[in-house]
């Protein structure tokens, strides 16, 4: 069901908002990794999803977005898993640690809303890339946001960045690649906007 929407999408995107896709290169063609974009809407998931097919992003989604039967299931066959940002469990690194293991790509969004709320997800994305042994990619979006800004047929544009390489480190070192992923994204966001 994955491919199947992910193309679809694809083809809708194309005629709405045209994605403009940057440093695909740098994505590895094999083996696991995560992927942490920046996020203001719904628009971004689907231009991120459609930027790296063939291959298919394992989503970190807020468990309310799980909370009625269809949406839930409808979740789980576009590959997110619900996270619990209030009161993560030993879920939130299993599931992408054993994603992770067997080659698969993990897409975090770190920044949230509320400032603790993105420290704490940048804080996890480090800590995930740590525990598997893979590298971050950073991205950020630019574009639209909404069904309405979709149809404004206004371009929208994803920027892939150099893979971050975080070697097994001690805990005060995940505050150095929590603050090197946050100048990455940020620098990445400039680049879009100029």
């Amino acid at each position: 069901m994955y491919t199947f929407v992910g193309y679809l999408a694809k083809g809708i995107l194309a005629f709405f908002t045209r994605p403009k896709v940057v440093n695909r290169g740098v994505l590895p063609k094999e083996g696991g990794f995560v992927i942490a974009c920046t996020h203001t809407g719904w628009v971004d998931v689907l231009v991120l999803g459609t930027a790296v097919l063939p291959r298919q992003i394992h989503y970190m989604a807020k468990k309310q977005l799980f909370a009625s039967r269809f949406g839930a299931w409808f979740l789980k066959k576009l590959n997110a898993f619900p996270v619990d940002r209030d009161a993560p469990g030993p879920s939130v690194l299993k599931i992408p640690h054993r994603l992770l293991s067997k080659g698969e790509i993990v897409g975090i969004f770190p920044s949230g809303t509320r400032v603790k709320e993105q420290a704490e997800l940048k804080q996890g994305a480090i800590t995930i890339a740590t525990r598997s042994k893979v590298p971050i990619i950073p991205a950020a979006y630019s574009g639209p946001n909404t069904f309405r800004e979709l149809f404004s047929f206004k371009g929208s544009t994803i920027i892939f960045g150099e893979p971050i390489e975080i070697p097994p480190a001690a805990r005060e070192e995940r505050d150095h690649y929590t603050q090197l992923l946050e100048e990455k994204l940020h620098s990445l966001q400039q680049r879009i906007s100029s």
